[in-house]
């Protein structure tokens, strides 16, 4: 992590005062858009989100893991409650359980490690062996600088261009990128042919 050092000099003191502000650094890969419109983006793990994947993936040597997070345009606010948001948030749910599944299997299978969320539970569905909770919304605001807003006792992350209609969900990988970009269009190629108008 970069980190700039602010000199401050107060007028009329020779005392000087310090802040220190952490820059993050630019996706490895910036968001791109995949199948059904999902936007994705490619980052190295920044030391401030570092406890956050040891709790996640315990014996992990995460100073080499690379976080997607994922976002999916949603037909409405999902703040609200009602039939029509828990509908939407299924089919959210089975479009990324469907493409997260397929891109981490294709790493397995060619000797990397890689994991994805369950977005219901915040919990990993390959490596089990912890109970953490993921934080998406936190994620979102460290490695892509998304603002929040509250609603209730809920933190809700706001996408810069759709607001709070988003659902955000999360692989991980220990692949080189070149992989994991091959293994994505490897999966979005098959996701086409399955579903023409992916």
């Amino acid at each position: 992590n970069i980190q700039r050092t602010l000199g401050q000099l107060t007028r009329g003191s020779t005392h000087t005062h310090t802040t220190t502000v952490e820059i993050m650094p630019e996706p490895i890969v910036p968001v791109t858009t995949t199948v059904w419109g999902m936007e994705y983006s490619v980052h190295e793990c920044p030391k401030r989100h570092k406890t956050e994947a040891e709790a996640m993936f315990p014996g992990l040597d995460v100073s080499d893991l690379l976080v997607v997070p994922t976002c999916q345009r949603t037909k409405m606010d999902l703040v609200q409650t009602g039939e029509s948001v828990d509908t939407e948030k299924d089919f959210c749910l089975e479009r990324f359980m469907a493409f997260a599944a397929k891109v981490t299997e294709k790493l397995i299978a060619k000797g990397h490690w890689a994991d994805y969320i369950d977005p219901c539970s915040g919990l990993s569905m390959v490596n089990k062996q912890s109970q953490h909770i993921y934080g998406e919304v936190d994620a979102l605001v460290t490695l892509l600088n998304y603002q929040t807003t509250n609603s209730g006792c809920c933190k809700v992350v706001l996408h810069p261009t759709w607001g709070s209609a988003v659902y955000p969900a999360s692989i991980f990988t220990k692949a080189p990128v070149a992989e994991f970009s091959a293994m994505v269009a490897e999966a979005e190629a098959e996701i086409k042919v399955a579903e023409p108008g992916a």
